[in-house]
């Protein structure tokens, strides 16, 4: 067992240390113990948990009971029972498996998904069904309600397959070229499929059809990300009704609320792995997520570091034991390990017993020390050139930075800057004559930084001198707290008085900083002479100080005002600065600005325009008679005209001329009826 300390949480390994051979005997067994200190500390919590040589997927039945394993080679599926902290059963497969799910309580139901299009079926007693599916499978997730498995690829459509029917649905087409991971809702069953393009869509079994889109490309591009293409979904878990966690194959982590297209948080890894598995812890509000070089685990609201895990091979599965602070992942390696941590929650039921072991452990604490590391952000690594090393063994990432080790950060110190050793030297030097010259008489000088400030504490100290009764206790000096000694040290600290800050509130302190300076610089000239006797601090302000202090607080309003008026003079004038290099640019011509030309030669006849429009209708036709055009203008509007000639064909002509002809035939047939008169007849009535 390892115990390791990180960001103050204990995490116990309980699968380190030397495993023994099963063909040693008892006896030999037992003198290892005696001789070897690792074998004896070593904790076999189930009894051969690992795989020949690499396992890739871990899970745990929902009844808390059965553990189950796959890994290769040969392509094999292990189940431990938990009540009996040993192998229950072990089952070889035709393929290698990219992902399996338990559908029942415990291990009677499993369902496989192979490397070669294979989807393999098990009950309680072995293998069940095989079938097989259009493309490769990358992900599946299985649908309670409707017995509905969905499974997704490398292919733009995700297969459905009803295990109630025993026969494939109508598949979903989706708008990707290929999908990598698929997860469904709990809460209100909303299927989410993660594609190739950074994206994550969303459908309704129900319906069968695509509710929305979530673009989490762009969402994962940040000022501080540098990378190198799109990146691509490469995890999707869902937590509750309202929240998803979207991992990248740039190594970000994406929370998003349901309701909006813009992330929650986004959490980097910094190492550029793609990242594997996620998971949540609900009691600490926790995400856990891992790439294959390390698991962090970090708050889902402000993203803040609970602690990591660092496994010496590649994490390729996480598995967290439901209600309990225990972890398994699947590595690159034999071994399956089996992590403890106290702080997430207490140790399950089976093995109570890790509760009291790491009491016992917890009495003798010890202290991590890295002397071996250095420390380094990742301006600090721009600075030495040593970016690329990111993602690589020599960097490891931690908090906000990464730890690298301390000769290869003195060799590349010494290449970048050459004369580091030289200013080095010359500071401690420095150092230790100024610790020699403390040890001589003390001579009242003020420091190098923030002299005002030394020399009004100083006053101060000498003012209350014969305030203070003999009884109480004497109040400590700034000057003199070794808390504080930095301030008067380093450079950083100093105060600046060009500050907007400084300005407003130095008008109040005005004239008595006036008197300090004053008082300043007959210290210095007294310190130039190097006189070893020096006169005593003065003590109490005279009559005249005094009268002269009432006259300051009169004039502080005035002063504040003239600050005020000062800022806003300066303010004004950077202002006009940057409008005079406003005007001074010259704008290049954009694309949509519009030029002279004949297209817009209607816009120049405006009054000619304007002055037709005044004549009548019958004036207007005859003028586009004589030109042979009708126009139709839009004179409101002013920005659109239509210019067409009407163009007779053949059969209207000919339609025309037979009119003509027979309008003349009808003119010479016709007689005039002008001479005939009714004249109504006596007698009758005219009807």
């Amino acid at each position: 067992m390892q115990v390791s300390n990180v960001n103050d949480v204990k995490i116990y390994n309980l699968s380190c240390g030397k495993s023994l051979p099963e063909w040693l005997s008892d006896r030999k067994k037992r003198a290892l113990q005696k001789k070897d200190v690792d074998v004896r500390r070593r904790i076999e919590l189930i009894q051969d948990f690992d795989m020949p040589t690499v396992c890739t997927n871990i899970r745990v039945s929902r009844d808390g009971q059965y553990i189950m394993a796959t890994g290769t080679y040969k392509p094999r599926l292990r189940c431990y029972d938990t009540y009996q902290l040993s192998l229950k059963f072990e089952r070889c497969l035709d393929s290698d498996v990219v992902k399996f799910d338990i559908l029942s309580e415990d291990y009677s139901k499993v369902i496989f998904l192979h490397s070669d299009r294979y989807v393999e079926f098990h009950s309680q007693h072995g293998f069940y069904y095989k079938l097989r599916i259009p493309k490769f499978g990358r992900d599946f997730s299985y649908h309670y309600p409707s017995c509905d498995v969905y499974f997704v690829g490398a292919s733009s459509e995700i297969y459905r397959l009803n295990l109630e029917q025993g026969r494939f649905l109508n598949c979903l087409q989706t708008e990707a070229s290929q999908i990598n991971v698929c997860d469904i809702n709990l809460e209100h069953h909303l299927f989410a499929a993660g594609t190739v393009e950074g994206k994550v869509e969303c459908w309704d079994p129900r319906i069968r059809s695509r509710v929305g889109v979530l673009d989490c490309a762009m969402g994962s591009v940040t000022e501080d990300t540098e990378i190198e293409g799109l990146p691509s979904v490469s995890a999707l878990k869902f937590n509750g009704p309202l929240h998803m966690a979207v991992g990248t194959s740039t190594g970000q982590v994406l929370v998003y609320d349901l309701r909006s297209t813009r992330p929650l948080i986004v959490k980097d890894h910094q190492y550029g792995l793609p990242i594997k598995s996620i998971q949540f812890h609900d009691p600490l509000e926790l995400i856990i997520s891992s790439d294959s070089r390390i698991i962090k685990m970090w708050n889902k609201d402000n993203g803040k570091v609970f602690t990591s895990i660092e496994p010496e091979a590649d994490v390729n599965d996480v598995c967290l034991y439901p209600n309990s602070g225990m972890l398994f992942t699947a590595n690159e390696a034999p071994k399956m390990n089996v992590y403890y941590i106290p702080a997430l929650g207490p140790a399950p039921r089976w093995c109570s017993f890790l509760d009291n072991l790491t009491e016992e452990l917890e009495e003798n604490p010890e202290s991590t020390v890295y002397d071996d590391y250095k420390f380094v952000t990742k301006n600090d690594l721009d600075e030495l050139g040593l970016s690329h090393l990111i993602g690589s063994p020599m960097l490891r990432a931690y908090m906000h930075g990464y730890f690298i080790d301390i000769r290869l950060y003195h060799k590349v110190k010494a290449m970048v800057n050459p004369f580091a050793y030289e200013e080095y030297r010359r500071e401690k030097i420095r150092q230790k004559i100024e610790e020699t010259r403390a040890q001589r008489v003390q001579i009242k000088k003020l420091p190098k930084v923030n002299k005002e400030l030394a020399l009004k504490l100083l006053e101060e100290e000498d003012a209350a001198r014969p305030l203070q009764k003999k009884k109480q206790k004497k109040m400590p000096n700034i000057l003199s707290d070794d808390r504080f000694k930095v301030m008067f040290e380093n450079p950083d600290y100093q105060v600046d008085e060009r500050s907007e800050e400084f300005r407003l509130i130095n008008p109040l302190v005005s004239k008595i900083g006036e008197k300090r300076k004053q008082k300043l610089k007959a210290m210095e000239m007294l310190q130039t002479k190097e006189t070893e006797e020096e006169e005593e601090p003065e003590g109490k302000p005279s009559d005249a100080e005094s009268s002269e202090t009432s006259d300051d607080e009169k004039g502080w309003v005035e002063e504040v005002r003239k600050q005020r008026k000062l800022l806003r003079q300066e303010e004004r004038s950077k202002r006009q600065e940057r409008e005079k290099e406003d005007h001074q640019t010259t704008l290049k011509p954009q694309f949509y600005e519009i030029k002279a030309g004949e297209e817009f030669r209607s816009f120049q006849d405006a009054a000619k325009k304007q002055k037709m429009m005044r004549k009548t209708l019958e004036d207007r036709l005859k003028v586009e008679e004589k030109l042979g055009t009708l126009n139709v203008s839009d004179t409101a509007v002013g920005s659109k005209q239509l210019t067409f000639q009407l163009k007779k064909s053949e059969q209207h002509k000919k339609r025309q001329e037979a009119e003509k002809q027979h309008r003349e035939e009808r003119k010479k047939l016709r007689r005039s009826a002008g001479h005939l008169k009714s004249k109504p007849t006596k007698g009758r009535p005219f009807y």
